[in-house]
């Protein structure tokens, strides 16, 4: 057996560095949720963080006030997980373990759709960072022919009832109540019959296989836990030769933003969004800076286009 794994299955042999291994293989966590999951102090955490850390199990990363931990994967270390995983059932509390992290991911997201509940009306009337009509007329010169078109965290669904103009169909999903139903409302006032709103979440689109031409985000990706399951949602729902779009802010440093507008991310460099895009299978990727505001903090906004490929080419 390689000293390297020897070392690592020892660090592993004490119950609480193996149900944070676990969690962590599963799932980027900071300490704050750690302890809520395990119920432990602060302290007990982060020393156990420490040592698998110096066993090169768990790597962090810094976003403004907070780190997060995450498992390593590194191909010398994959027996290692696979024998955790095997072995789960018979650590004490890693069977709890798993529903605590559903509750504290559920959390999160519950804080991000609490901002737009409270938004909800106000929508469209306040600031948003990268709401930039210049930057959605790039989109919308590729929106000539009538599609079916599936608008990913529409909000209050103003792109969505702009978009019915001239779409044949299309679908808004946002994950607040409360913005959905101001949407069907304003949808009704300005007569528009083919859209149709539905709540749900972008990492897990209530929308059929092969269901829509274009999938688009405006401004929604930074919301989502996890932007690359949401882009590859969005390939499901694309029939083959169908287009993704995207709209977001450029990576930025406004730490503000997260308590501002519950951001999740502080925008994606384009390097991040075509990396999510080419994972995803998506071809024909293109990137580019479309919009620079004049009033600080200076936000950019930053396009990523790609095409479904047809069925005989995948």
């Amino acid at each position: 057996m390689p000293g390297g794994l020897l070392k690592s299955l020892r660090t592993v042999s004490d119950p609480t560095r193996a149900r944070l291994l676990l969690l962590l293989d599963e799932e980027e966590l900071s300490v704050a949720e750690l302890q809520e999951i395990l119920a432990r102090g602060q302290s007990q955490i982060s020393t156990h963080l420490s040592q698998l850390k110096q066993a090169g199990l768990v790597e962090d990363r810094r976003t403004g006030k907070n780190i997060f931990y995450r498992a390593k994967k590194l191909p010398e270390f994959e027996p290692l997980h696979r024998l955790l995983q095997e072995t789960a059932g018979d650590i004490p509390g890693a069977a709890e373990d798993r529903e605590a992290l559903a509750l504290v991911l559920t959390k999160r997201q519950d804080k991000v759709r609490s901002y737009f509940d409270s938004l909800a009306g106000r929508f469209g009337r306040e600031y948003l960072p990268g709401r930039s009509w210049q930057g959605l007329a790039e989109i919308l010169l590729s929106l000539l022919c009538p599609m079916v078109i599936a608008d990913l965290g529409a909000g209050e669904g103003t792109f969505s009832q702009l978009l019915a103009r001239r779409a044949r169909r299309v679908i808004a999903i946002d994950s607040s109540p409360k913005m959905v139903e101001i949407a069907e409302r304003l949808a009704r006032e300005h007569g528009l019959t083919n859209v149709e709103f539905r709540v749900g979440d972008m990492e897990s689109v209530p929308v059929p296989d092969s269901e829509v031409d274009l999938a688009f985000f405006s401004q929604s990706l930074h919301h989502s836990l996890h932007p690359e399951r949401a882009v590859m949602e969005a390939y499901r729902i694309l029939r083959p030769g169908g287009h993704i779009a995207i709209l977001d802010l450029l990576r930025h440093n406004f730490e503000k933003a997260r308590e501002l507008y519950a951001d999740v991310w502080l925008g994606f460099t384009e390097v991040e969004l075509r990396r999510f895009l080419v994972d995803a299978c998506f071809k024909d990727v293109q990137t580019a800076v479309v919009h620079r505001e004049a009033e600080p903090p200076y936000f950019e906004t930053v396009s990523a286009l790609g095409v479904k490929g047809a069925v005989n080419s995948q």
